[in-house]
């Protein structure tokens, strides 16, 4: 059936009004009817007009309760990227608030990368930025990638493949930090369905035959509740679902099972008026089915940061079937449904201390990428935004939600950044403990200070585990020690630049330092020598960015020399093998360093080996480094570049930290298998002191695919350092 446009509009007028009865819909009107001359012509991949989208992205908006700006903005949120329309014309018809929220969708899609790390960083600070500023531009972007999702089948298999995974790894975990568990839940399944086509497909097919006994199970069920609940006396209301795709996904890889292995497939809900009702619930539903120990959370007494409340508890039928039970009020129900959407200032007029602190957690992670670079910074946040969390007390009863795995350090510095810098020790339920101690849900935690602390240790930031904390030790040593932080970084800068066989006499050409220092964003090296002191730079980093500079200007200069002495422009003659380019070398044997594992992207240099041709390494290599410290050697070093691929898949070699849990190995490969990745060896060794390590063997096409590997690893609960072995 074709789109109707009129009808679609009429949709959406009737949709905002059930939640703004007083909706100004002439000046919703006047919205839909300029987005649709602005896009005229335009056509969607599916052939339909583009002004569809839109209007189908403003009705996910609306339903999500967002107020009439929010709706008028969706409707024009390509008008300034795809068409002629501009800000001032909105700005003129609509008003300043919906012209900024165009805006400031449009800017989050608007930037040049030159880096799949700065990539993510760049998309998560922008959004990062407008959050804080106003949470209606990431809803609307939500909704605008969600209806995109959901019409992802018109677009080619390695578009669906790159925006799936994006989805996957930014917009389902911001949507779940919103709290919005039902938007989270479709981008997940909408998302497997491009990822793993073959997974999701057969645990759907296999749902199908078995919903007949499903169906049974939960009405049975459910009328038992219902029952129940009616004896005592509780008005409510009783849901059932069968858990969405990717959890049962998830459940199946993750435990590797078979569909019928997994027995909690149904989730029952209860709704109720209050919050004692929820609690009186929970009696009968323990009453009535056996719980299951250790399968019980009160997140109404302690709710999670994205304002989620419930009760969870799993019990087991009559069948001997586990499931799961939600107890909840209405209230919180709409809250666990629409998230922030639900509890925003602009709907409720919640504002001032009490609605800010709803978005507190999207500041600290702002301040915290002020010091990190791009792949730090994206590690981070996923550890802060991402991972599981733990909740503690301070002896005051107040709740403080931290990462996994924190520490006494973070729990300091999340009280306030003089708390961390003036602590001298740490009680953990009345006990003192060291600093590096890991925090369980459950504890308080009591720190003490003393004005006579001379400052956070140096170690402090190899163990905190918040992006928050160790922001907040590099900002006091950058504050506090610049002199002692140039005096630590100098050193270690030249001895790195010794490392990878280069002089820091090159950084005397004028133009060649404002070159580079331009590169890092900083105006001297003295700025370069103290954020290596303080951590805020890597000096692997910064040489590395010195080698291309260097690499690249000698290069052009070679050709030039080339040309001038041939009197007439011509082409430099080189022959790829394997891939790899060999200055001045053709035909030789090519093979890659099993040490370090190069593979297309990385920046590489080649070894004339004795008898065996070249082999190509990283310029991280260890070996490398090592080998051009010693008379004589370097000048085995020749320069190589890679010469692009068809497609070949090359090995690379990863490590995996972890604390020590069962399905460490299953992980990995269900987290491998998801992203594509071919494992050709994987093995898992116990550390004396406790925790693993797995080392893996996997094949890919580039730096890129490497890269989105090892970040789906670092996502895996436990680990704590995924890297390239070799460097």
């Amino acid at each position: 059936m074709s789109w109707q446009p009129e009808e679609s509009y009429a949709e959406l007028e009737n949709k905002l009004k059930e939640y703004y009865p007083r909706v100004d819909t002439k000046r919703l009107r006047e919205a839909f009817d300029f987005a649709r001359k602005a896009h005229e012509g335009q056509l969607r991949k599916d052939g339909t007009p583009f002004i569809t989208h839109p209007v189908a992205a403003a009705m996910i908006c609306a339903e999500m309760g967002l107020d009439e700006d929010s709706a008028v903005a969706c409707l024009l949120h390509d008008t300034i990227e795809d068409t002629d329309a501009t800000y001032e014309q909105i700005e003129h018809l609509f008003g300043t608030q919906v012209a900024d929220l165009v805006e400031a969708v449009t800017k989050l899609t608007r930037v040049v990368y030159t880096s799949k790390e700065e990539e993510q960083m760049e998309n998560l600070r922008k959004m990062l930025m407008a959050m804080a500023k106003d949470i209606r531009v990431i809803l609307i972007k939500i909704a605008d990638r969600l209806h995109n999702m959901r019409t992802m089948n018109y677009q080619s298999e390695d578009k669906q493949r790159e925006k799936a995974l994006e989805t996957m790894e930014i917009y389902a975990p911001i949507a779940h930090r919103l709290g919005m568990q039902r938007v989270k839940w479709e981008l997940e399944d909408l998302s497997l369905l491009y990822l793993d086509p073959i997974g999701y497909r057969e645990i759907t097919s296999q749902l199908e035959k078995r919903m007949p006994v499903l169906e049974r199970f939960m009405e049975v069920n459910k009328q038992r509740m219902i029952d129940r609940l009616a004896s005592a006396g509780i008005k409510g209301e009783v849901t059932c679902r069968i858990k969405h795709i990717y959890s049962i996904y998830r459940k199946m890889y993750s435990q590797n099972k078979e569909l019928s292995e997994v027995l909690d497939l149904c989730a029952f809900r209860v709704i109720v008026d209050t919050i004692p009702d929820c609690y009186n619930v929970l009696g009968q539903i323990h009453d009535l089915f056996k719980p299951l120990p250790g399968k019980f959370k009160d997140y109404i007494s302690t709710p999670k940061p994205n304002m989620y409340q419930s009760i969870h508890t799993t019990v087991i039928g009559s069948e001997g079937i586990p499931f799961e039970v939600q107890i909840r009020t209405y209230e919180m129900h709409h809250t666990a449904e629409y998230g922030v959407a639900a509890h925003w200032k602009y709907k409720q007029g919640i504002s001032g201390p009490a609605g800010e602190e709803k978005f507190a957690w999207i500041r600290s992670l702002l301040e915290a990428q002020q010091e990190s670079d791009a792949q730090d910074f994206v590690h981070e946040l996923k550890i802060d935004m991402f991972a599981d969390e733990v909740f503690v007390f301070t002896p005051k009863g107040d709740v403080i939600n931290l990462p996994a795995g924190a520490t006494p350090i973070d729990f300091a510095y999340s009280i306030h950044s003089e708390i961390g810098n003036h602590m001298t020790g740490a009680k953990v339920n009345g006990r003192i403990v060291t600093f590096d101690h890991a925090l369980q849900n459950g504890d308080v935690v009591e720190v003490s200070t003393s004005s006579s602390s001379k400052g956070p240790a140096r170690d402090w930031i190899a163990i905190a585990k918040s992006s928050q904390a160790r922001s907040k030790i590099k900002q006091w040593f950058k504050r506090e020690k610049r002199d002692e932080n140039i005096a630590r970084g100098k050193p270690v800068f030249e001895n790195e630049m010794r490392h990878a066989g280069m002089s820091p006499a090159v950084l005397n050409d004028a133009d060649f330092l404002q070159g580079v220092l331009k590169k890092l964003a900083v105006t001297s090296m003295d700025d370069v020598y103290a954020a290596i002191g303080y951590g805020g730079m890597a000096a692997s980093r910064v040489v590395r960015r010195i080698h291309d500079e260097y690499s690249r200007l000698s290069k052009a200069d070679k050709l030039e020399k080339q040309v001038e002495k041939l009197g007439q422009p011509q082409a430099v003659k080189e022959h790829s093998i394997n891939g790899i380019l060999v200055e001045n070398l053709d035909n030789c044997l090519i093979k890659f360093a099993r040490c370090c594992t190069p593979v297309p992207g990385d920046p590489v240099v080649g070894y004339i080996t004795k008898g065996f041709g070249v082999s190509i390494h990283r310029t991280e290599c260890l070996n490398y480094r090592s080998s051009i410290a010693k008379d004589g050697e370097d000048m085995r070093w020749i320069s190589v570049r890679w010469a692009g691929t068809g497609g070949e898949l090359y090995q690379a070699s990863l490590s995996v930290n972890a604390v020590q849990h069962k399905n460490l190995i299953m992980d990995i490969a269900t987290a491998l298998s998801a992203a594509k990745v071919k494992i050709t060896s994987l093995s898992v060794r116990e550390l004396t002191g406790g925790g693993s390590v797995a080392f893996i063997t996997v094949e890919v096409k580039d730096t890129a695919e490497l890269t989105s590997a090892i970040n789906r690893l670092a996502l895996i609960k436990g680990v704590t350092e995924v890297r390239r072995t070799g460097t």
